[in-house]
């Protein structure tokens, strides 16, 4: 599918978003003993009608992630699928309930160095939400514009002597977001938003994501 204008949050947008899922062939990674998880990818508008996506900043109470830029989601519970799992965890962490006619498609899975494959599920929320983060885990959600992931300097790639994979990290919100939330991130704006079929697995955490 051709790029997209991402501006607006319109119907026109869904169709495009739609179409780009359904010629995406995603690649899962096969069961290999990591936790499974799922993350919610939600398309949504903002006050002045901009096409947005959700983006939390964990507590820093958390025993695990602190403080860490993410995409709503946490476990699967044993029996549920990964679409379920992300709604639940969607209503769950910050209030707003999707059922599943809100999904739009899965994006690949990535392997996190942590012991999980986490797997990104896209939904459309539509224009009026209402959000009411859980304060025990999320410490402020952001509804970000789908075209700030289109500047210039998204994505980064650094190199570290720990690895050979390049770290990918996404300037955003006055910070730096790293994988897996930068990986997912990178692959909304190439699949989701311009239908290129771009693959992330690769791309390597900091080191410290790796605990």
């Amino acid at each position: 599918m051709a790029d997209l204008d991402a501006g607006r949050f319109d119907d026109g947008l869904k169709a495009r978003v739609q179409e780009n899922l359904a010629g995406f062939e995603r690649q899962p990674i096969a069961p290999d003993g990591r936790r499974l998880a799922a993350v919610a990818v939600v398309l949504l508008a903002d006050e002045e009608g901009r096409a947005c996506f959700l983006l939390t900043r964990r507590t820093a109470t958390l025993r695990v992630h602190a403080r860490q830029w993410a995409l709503p989601g946490g476990r699967i519970d044993v029996g549920e699928s990964a679409e379920g799992a992300a709604l639940r965890e969607l209503r769950e962490e910050v209030g707003l309930v999707l059922d599943a006619g809100s999904v739009l498609g899965i994006l690949d899975d990535y392997g996190t160095r942590s012991g999980f494959i986490i797997t990104p599920v896209v939904a459309w929320a539509g224009e009026k939400v209402e959000l009411a983060p859980n304060p025990a885990e999320v410490a402020h959600v952001y509804q970000v514009p789908l075209a700030e992931l289109d500047k210039p300097d998204v994505p980064r790639l650094i190199t570290i002597p720990e690895s050979d994979r390049p770290v990918i990290q996404v300037p955003l919100l006055s910070s730096l977001i790293h994988a897996p939330t930068a990986a997912v991130l990178y692959q909304i704006r190439e699949v989701v938003v311009h239908g290129r079929p771009t693959r992330v697995a690769h791309f390597e955490q900091p080191t410290w994501a790796w605990k």
